[in-house]
């Protein structure tokens, strides 16, 4: 696929992949804007210590190249 500005995949990242994906990894959203929100991705709440936190090790939502427009939508809903 390719980088415009609807997609970037950053193949030289030490993190590359970050995540088990089939196809292209859009890391345009590398830390994921919809952490705070109730993303619709497949993110879990793990105990740390005395806090719930949010996992997003499994959720591979902002990084489909096909749920640019979703992402967007969302971020737009929180104004």
């Amino acid at each position: 696929m390719e980088n415009s500005s609807r997609f970037f995949a950053n193949i030289d990242c030490k993190y590359y992949p970050c995540h088990k994906f089939d196809g292209d990894i859009n890391c345009l959203f590398c830390y994921c804007p919809l952490y705070n929100l109730d993303c619709p991705g497949n993110y879990k709440m793990i105990d740390k210590g005395d806090k719930k936190i949010k996992s997003c090790i499994d959720c591979t939502f902002p990084h489909d190249p096909d749920n640019y427009d979703k992402v967007i939508a969302l971020l737009k809903d929180q104004r």
